[in-house]
């Protein structure tokens, strides 16, 4: 029996089984969830969430098969992060190691396939999306500017709950400085990876209104407006 979250080889079945879906993808802080949000509603599309469904996977995952994955099972907040470089927890990111997508497969692979589906996750690489897709059109990455990305955690950050839940009782402002370096690494990572595949990436840095970006990726996605729509 094959291995829970085992990503399968690419064939023609398996991307017409999942020529509906739309991929979201790239850098946090970049404004897909609310792309995502707002294309759902303008097209009638089902969203599909991964950050909230990394906890099922956690879950799912086996010492054998998804080593980082399943590192993170029970760890306490900040346990990722204290004590690492930048580089050290970005190097021990299950999705860079292609650990996330044979889960995100088999979740895609329940969903009714009666609409289009709208893949809001940041982890995910292109080289992992590109076996999957019917044509390039099909996915997008989102990369903030670094400045843009420092401000929008910055006030993510800034309720202290939501720092403690997060980071536990490491010290918010190192933390968040070692996220913003990590998430440098991993931009980079999309970035030279979506050239070599030939998809799409999108730059944010805030200075656009978020109706232009949402139509820009809708076009790229060549989302069908939804029924009743002019």
């Amino acid at each position: 029996m094959k291995p829970p979250g085992t990503a399968p080889g690419s064939d023609r079945t398996l991307i017409e089984h999942l020529a509906h879906v739309r991929w979201i993808a790239g850098g946090t802080g970049a404004g897909k969830s609310t792309v995502t949000m707002a294309l759902a509603r303008r097209h009638d599309a089902r969203l599909y969430n991964g950050d909230r469904a990394e906890h099922d996977w956690v879950a799912r995952s086996t010492r054998q098969h998804h080593p980082h994955l399943h590192a993170l099972l029970g760890a306490a907040p900040g346990q990722v992060w204290a004590g690492r470089s930048a580089q050290e927890v970005f190097q021990s990111m299950a999705s860079l190691h292609g650990e996330v997508i044979g889960f995100l497969i088999e979740d895609l692979l329940a969903l009714p396939n009666d609409r289009i589906v709208l893949v809001d996750y940041f982890g995910v690489l292109p080289r992992d999306v590109a076996p999957l897709l019917a044509g390039f059109h099909q996915a997008v990455f989102l990369l903030p500017s670094p400045e843009f990305r420092r401000r929008v955690l910055a006030m993510r950050y800034a309720d202290p709950l939501r720092a403690r839940a997060t980071w536990g009782s490491h010290g918010p402002e190192e933390m968040l400085a070692k996220r913003l370096a990590r998430d440098a690494l991993w931009d980079e990572e999309v970035r030279q990876q979506a050239t070599a595949h030939g998809l799409c990436t999108v730059s944010v840095d805030g200075t656009r209104p978020v109706e232009d970006l949402v139509t820009e990726v809708a076009t790229h996605l060549r989302l069908p407006q939804a029924p009743g729509c002019s």
